[in-house]
């Protein structure tokens, strides 16, 4: 299988990367196109097996499968300038807030289209990505499906959960990582070395996530499992609880829902 990437950037960039460190897709059958030729050389210097191109109609020409890595306003210029065969090509577009919708007025009404909603995590290849299809068989879902589980964790909901979403996972990476900023800082105010506070805190985030992910557990349990009567634990989590911890979190997510 070819995979014809257009955006060499942020999110191209690290799919492509991303890409070559698994098992499915050979690094040769990888091409990337963007008028940024330092990005380019960035992603040979890689993998030099990675195929590069300023010409974005070169790196799809022979793809079975076109990933449109650009910025929002420019996918339509982008899209629209591409010899498409839709019989035999599958879209992908990682682009924010662009509906079926839109790709079905560019392209037809046939073509094989999906969105992905990664987050930045995906350069750890540990993303949460987020996968919504239109005319896709049950095969291409699990081909996209098991793509981008190898860059962490990928799942396929409908399209119009999508605003909802991305505010747990493209938006809730920010929220987490927030955290571990305020538990850094409160490290530093009780004596600790704020890269020592930072490393605590975020293996701690680490550890709690593998719990949920590894188990059939609830964060409640695993709570429970820490809060011994009269302990240190509940102490804190009641102090949460009084300052709004779980309605803060509560009202940021809805409100990155809205777009």
């Amino acid at each position: 299988m070819k995979i014809g990437i257009i955006g060499a950037g942020n999110m191209g960039g690290a799919i492509a990367r991303g890409l070559t460190q698994g098992t499915l897709i050979a690094p040769k059958d990888i091409t990337v196109a963007d008028l940024a030729q330092d990005k380019l050389n960035e992603l040979k210097a890689f993998n030099p097996d990675i195929q590069v191109t300023t010409n974005n109609q070169s790196a799809i020409t022979d793809a079975d499968l076109i990933l449109i890595a650009v910025k929002p306003w420019l996918v339509k210029e982008v899209i629209t300038n591409l010899q498409i065969d839709l019989k035999k090509q599958i879209v992908v577009s990682v682009a924010a807030g662009i509906p079926f919708s839109e790709y079905i007025s560019w392209l037809g009404e046939s073509a094989i289209l999906f969105r992905l909603v990664p987050n930045t995590a995906i350069s750890e290849l540990e993303s949460m990505t987020l996968i919504a299809s239109h005319n896709a068989t049950k095969e291409q879902e699990k081909l996209i499906i098991s793509l981008f589980d190898e860059m962490g964790l990928a799942m396929l909901i409908p399209e119009k959960q999508i605003p909802a979403t991305t505010a747990l996972t493209s938006c809730g990476i920010a929220y987490v990582l927030k955290y571990i900023q305020a538990g850094m800082q409160a490290g530093v105010e009780m004596g600790i070395y704020p890269k020592d506070a930072m490393k605590m805190v975020a293996q701690s985030v680490k550890g709690a996530a593998e719990l949920i992910l590894n188990n059939d557990t609830h964060p409640s349990v695993e709570i429970d499992k820490v809060t011994t009567p009269g302990g240190i634990t509940i102490k804190g989590i009641n102090e949460l609880d009084h300052a709004g911890f779980t309605s803060a979190i509560i009202r940021a997510m809805k409100r990155s829902s809205e777009f």
